[in-house]
């Protein structure tokens, strides 16, 4: 069993007083970040990242013309153009969706998470949100329910899994969402096969009437498109949490010891911060602290919240991702394999 620092470890008899101190630590950081928000523009909290959101839906219309090409510099710069937009659709897009961060209203939230879910991401908007919000982020690294266990297949190979795997995720997806639906109200399911197929359908006949490619041409470019990017998509995944302590149900430390020691920020890097979403590369700590901030906040109050934990004396993990699948490569066995020890952050439970 992995401990930490002697200076947490638990004592029987435990100072009120500071266990108060250690749970206002939260509420003093919240009321930064937060006075930081509301001084904020319209731009700044959601602005930013639709504009880029809508970037990659304006650019679909050439990505579809330049497939259209019989020469192979084109068609290569139309299928990398498509590949690029559908990741920033349906990785970041679904993940903002998720947590409710392109709208204030609620309606609209609802609206967007189907759509870029659904339709977009061709998996459940309900399932989605419940694995993600309700249990990733509500218990992150707690053994069996946050600690990206969906993302493990301990029988694969370490190669196989790390990049051969990922690749089959545009298959994988929409089956998953399908036996997701068991148990679900009954025009939950109907809709949601029927924004899952609208979503692949309408991809497809664009490619066919649009672009003008036959059958099994169309199907290969929407299979590349959609895995353009998915092996790094599941390195992220995992590299942020797996490899870090990890807790059990009962016992689990407070919030922002919680989310401090158990998630980490990759490098600022231009084209998977474009495509990803900072709060998903290199400001995933404060996601995690703030999971309902747009990439752009997150990315504003980095500075706020870095300081703060480093000033409290708490860890602020950052690696690059290199270095995160050398290890990950070197210790798949211990990591993805075997169930990860349960870290003990004693005496701040």
């Amino acid at each position: 069993m992995q401990s930490l620092p002697e200076e947490w470890r638990e004592n029987e008899n435990t100072d009120p007083q500071k266990e108060e101190e250690k749970e206002s630590l939260m509420m003093e950081l919240t009321r930064l970040v937060q006075k930081t928000v509301r001084e904020s523009s319209w731009w700044e909290q959601r602005g930013v990242d639709c504009t880029i959101l809508a970037v990659a839906f304006i650019s679909l219309p050439a990505a579809f013309w330049l497939l259209a090409s019989c020469q192979v510099l084109y068609f290569t710069l139309g299928l990398l153009a498509m590949g690029v937009a559908h990741t920033v659709i349906t990785v970041k897009g679904t993940h903002l969706a998720s947590h409710g961060a392109l709208s204030e209203s609620l309606a609209w939230r609802h609206f967007w998470a189907i759509f870029f879910i659904e339709v977009c991401g061709s998996f459940t908007a309900r399932a989605g949100v419940r694995a993600h919000v309700k249990m990733h982020h509500a218990h992150t690294n707690v053994i069996g329910l946050g600690d990206s266990s969906t993302w493990k297949v301990p029988f694969l190979p370490r190669s196989v899994y790390l990049f051969i795997a990922p690749l089959a995720l545009p298959i994988i997806t929409p089956i998953v969402a399908m036996k997701q639906l068991k148990g679900q109200p009954l025009w939950v399911a109907v809709r949601t096969v029927v924004c899952v197929c609208v979503g692949v359908c309408a991809q497809y006949m664009l490619l066919c009437c649009v672009s003008g490619l036959e059958c099994s041409s169309a199907l290969l470019v929407m299979l590349l498109s959609r895995a353009m990017f998915s092996v790094p998509y599941i390195h992220v995944n995992i590299f942020q949490h797996i490899g870090l302590p990890m807790f059990s149900l009962t016992r689990r430390p407070k919030r922002i010891y919680q989310m401090s020691h158990g998630v980490l920020n990759l490098p600022r890097n231009p084209l998977l911060d474009w495509m990803f979403g900072h709060s998903l590369i290199n400001c995933h700590v404060e996601h995690h602290l703030f999971p309902t901030l747009s990439d752009n906040m997150c990315l504003k109050v980095k500075p706020i919240v870095s300081q703060y934990l480093k000033a409290k004396s708490l860890p602020y993990q950052e690696d690059s991702y290199l270095a995160r699948l050398y290890l990950f490569f070197h210790k798949y066995q211990e990591l993805m394999v075997f169930a990860p020890p349960i870290t003990e952050l004693v005496g701040v439970q």
